[in-house]
């Protein structure tokens, strides 16, 4: 029988708990939640038939709690000096579609009376953007549409991706984390956060308290494409740009390469359209008015397009006539090469060339520039 203080015993007992979970998943109903001194959270999570008890810090807790709310917590067992057994929380998150609508409710009415959401905070998109940041999961469907589409769409987009878990536990600290990389960083005209549709739970992690902070803090431009067009995050409404899905974001962000082919040809058919008309309109006048016109006309218009295509056609000259010198220059270093290792040129200076099995008593071939002789090996002697 092992004989303990009460300190001793406590020690040990903490120690094979550490040893035998480090750390745990408890998913239990909320009951009787309270903070002490603004510093400490209280609860317990109960069953039907049991409860256990739960303490976190306040600033650990990053969505309300309150009780008959489902959660998931994360934590350590510990037995207290005071012999009380209870789990330290790292982590809590609601659970279930009731909970999580309950705690979604109270942190958005918080947030929005700091004006966390106000849209006189909301930064519009660059005109000529082309460096994007991205936050999603590299394995996921949402974030393969947003790529294609933005590459379809347009493309030249430069984009740099942190690859980070879009749902669970760990995703908000990966997404905090991603954030300030990129505003540290600070070569990225916006950062977009990507993930496809999931249930309540999945998208649950889009309603951190602090990944919500993190992007309404953000020094950089963030835009969202999260879920389906029903859904609606915290991060949504925190975001600068709020897009219903990844492929919508990606058609938010970008032009329609044949959308704005389309809107150039209406453009000069306008301006050729204007052009007309302008000099029918001054031929009712006189003569030397239309000149004037045409002229100015060729000056304002064709004179530019002649020039920029001239200018298009020289470099693409120069650039094939480069290509062209640098073939034919590659090509005469091979024919002078091949030149050089020609059998027949080694022969004309006096070599000749021997094929056959290298021992006495064995007939080889010797081939010069001009005969080929047929001859026995004697002896081999070994060069000095």
């Amino acid at each position: 029988m092992n004989r303990f203080t009460p300190t001793e015993f406590i020690e040990v007992v903490n120690q094979t708990l550490d040893y035998a979970y480090s750390s745990v998943e408890i998913t239990g109903e909320v009951a009787s939640f309270k903070i002490n001194q603004s510093k400490w959270v209280f609860f317990d999570l109960k069953d039907e038939e049991s409860s256990v008890p739960c303490f976190m810090t306040l600033w650990s807790l990053r969505q309300p709690l309150e009780d008959g709310m489902k959660v998931v917590v994360r934590g350590v067992p510990k037995l207290t000096k005071w012999g009380k057994f209870s789990i330290t929380v790292s982590q809590v998150a609601p659970v279930g579609e009731g909970s999580l609508k309950k705690a979604f409710e109270m942190l958005k009415k918080k947030l929005t009376a700091e004006g966390l959401f106000d849209l006189e905070k909301k930064r519009p998109l660059p005109e000529d953007l082309t460096r994007i940041g991205v936050i999603s999961s590299t394995q996921a469907a949402g974030y393969a549409d947003f790529i294609k589409i933005i590459n379809t769409r347009w493309g030249g987009m430069k984009v740099q991706v942190a690859h980070t878990q879009v749902q669970g536990m760990d995703a908000p600290d990966q997404m905090i984390k991603a954030l300030r990389y990129f505003n540290e960083r600070g070569d990225v005209q916006i950062i977009a956060i990507l993930r496809g549709g999931g249930s309540a739970d999945d998208l649950s992690c889009f309603n951190d308290e602090k990944l919500v902070r993190e992007i309404a803090s953000s020094r950089i431009l963030v835009a969202t494409g999260i879920g389906h067009e029903v859904d609606e995050s915290l991060a949504d409404l925190a975001a600068d740009v709020r897009a219903s899905t990844p492929s919508n974001l990606a058609e938010i962000l970008t032009k329609d390469r044949v959308e704005e082919k389309t809107k150039i040809r209406r453009m000069m058919h306008r301006a050729e359209q204007t052009v007309i008309q302008e000099i029918d309109r001054a031929s009712f006048y006189n003569y030397d008015v239309v000149k004037k016109i045409g002229r100015g006309l060729l000056h304002k218009y064709i004179e530019p397009m002649i020039l920029n295509n001239h200018e298009k056609m020289s470099k693409i000259l120069v650039k094939i006539r480069d290509e062209h010198r640098g073939l034919e220059n590659n090509l005469q270093n091979k024919l002078k090469l091949l030149t050089a290792l020609n059998p027949e040129k080694i022969l004309k200076q006096g070599y000749a060339i021997l094929s056959g099995k290298i021992s006495p008593g064995e007939l080889i071939k010797i081939t010069t520039s001009k005969n080929e002789i047929n001859a026995e090996i004697k002896e081999i002697y070994e060069r000095n």
